[in-house]
């Protein structure tokens, strides 16, 4: 790894363990992360040349604490914000308590995944403001990721953080009447940023490694603060059991590979090992959780040594049982899937007629993709060419719109 990649590596840990110190000593969510962002990028232009500093975190936090009183200072309209960050204390005292040895193993990321999780925010704004704040990644790269101006994302970033001001949220856990439903979003933040790495939504590849490698370091955090918690060890189990077929999902020229097509010899089987050892010991904890479930699923397809051995009665029940716990229409389109294999590509198309009248999927693409699939299944390739030229369509993906079209033309008959 470069000098640069290693100064980035560490500044991204690093992150969020300053950013608490601030935000736990001043409240001030917006100013405290506006002036770490600066710190960062300070670091990031002179650590690489002069070498990392002894203490790294103390020396983020000095330097975001000056740039902290710095702006406030710079602001003589805003007096007031003076006086709530500031608290009066002097200048030198306020530095020098913002680096002091309590905070230096201290890791709150747990908590500011909770704050960029409020209730108040839309889930977009708190995956922007997650990878922001807790990720450590800049706004030109959160605007990369997902496809958006750098003005948009700022923008975004800005409501959220003003969203946060205006709710009034404090540093602090939740009261535990809330907790369950704070972590809860939590998880499904991280989630939606894996999924969005894993099969990018729009653009000219089909994964995003960035965003994957970023939900797992910050999913990997969450289990270090909550190593207990079954649906935490779920989901980072199914992130690490899906991120181990990474290596044979796309081909040569970037389009996507179906599971029964890939290469099992590219699979990471450390990762499949620790993903297996993480959901045996979640499930063994209680009744499964949604992740776990998913987890389960994901560990079959990657114990299996081939597409013949897959366990697809085993994968059907535990569908089912997800179904009832956490009904979505994406994982009913995967159940019709598991279904067809058990019972024939008839059963999986009767039940993917039950989406078309739910909006949040009837006008997919993977919707479309599926019933071609089936239909190529049963036979009927007219039906299956016009289904996959329909989901090619509805794609955002460039890769993934050239894979549908090829589906359609090798299903349309010569």
């Amino acid at each position: 790894m470069t000098a640069d990649g290693r100064v980035e590596d560490l500044l991204r840990s690093l992150a969020p363990k300053v950013l608490g110190a601030l935000v736990r000593r001043h409240q001030s969510f917006d100013l405290c992360e506006d002036a770490v962002q600066d710190a960062l990028i300070e670091a990031a232009t002179q650590w690489p040349q002069r070498g990392i500093p002894d203490n790294p975190q103390a020396w983020l936090t000095t330097s975001a604490t000056r740039r902290l009183i710095d702006r406030v200072r710079s602001d003589h309209a805003r007096r007031q914000r003076e006086e709530r960050v500031v608290a009066g204390a002097p200048p030198a005292e306020f530095i020098t308590a913002a680096a002091d040895e309590a905070d230096r193993d201290r890791d709150d990321s747990l908590l500011l995944l909770l704050l960029c999780c409020q209730p108040a925010l839309s889930p977009p704004t708190q995956i922007a403001l997650t990878l922001r704040a807790v990720g450590g990644l800049t706004t030109a790269e959160i605007a990369g990721a997902f496809f958006v101006p750098e003005a948009t994302m700022a923008q975004r970033i800005s409501r959220a953080k003003q969203g946060i001001r205006e709710s009034g949220a404090t540093f602090s856990m939740p009261p535990p009447a809330e907790m369950e439903g704070r972590l809860l979003a939590v998880l499904h933040v991280l989630y939606l940023i894996y999924n969005e790495g894993y099969t990018a939504s729009s653009g000219d590849v089909i994964t995003r490694v960035d965003l994957t490698h970023e939900a797992v370091r910050l999913t990997r955090q969450l289990h270090q603060v909550r190593p207990d918690d079954a649906e935490v060890k779920g989901l980072l189990a199914l992130m690490l059991l899906t991120e181990a077929r990474r290596p044979a999902r796309v081909d040569r020229a970037g389009r996507p590979v179906d599971l029964p097509d890939q290469d099992r010899r590219l699979w990471d089987q450390s990762l499949i090992e620790e993903g297996v050892g993480l959901v045996t010991e979640a499930l063994h904890q209680g009744p499964p959780g949604a992740y776990q479930l998913q987890a389960a699923i994901a560990a079959i397809h990657d114990e299996a040594s081939g597409p013949e051995d897959t366990d697809w009665a085993e994968i059907l029940l535990l569908y089912q049982l997800l179904d009832r716990i956490a009904a979505n229409p994406m994982a009913t389109l995967n159940r019709a899937l598991a279904l067809a294999m058990v019972e024939g590509p008839q059963a999986g198309l009767r039940l993917i007629e039950t989406l078309d009248g739910d909006k949040r999927v009837a006008s997919h693409h993977r919707l479309f993709a599926m019933r071609g699939h089936l239909l190529e299944m049963a036979g009927d390739l007219p039906a299956a060419a016009v289904a996959f030229e329909t989901a090619a369509r509805r794609c955002t993906s460039l890769p993934e719109r050239a894979y549908l079209q090829q589906r359609a033309r090798a299903a349309r008959p010569s």
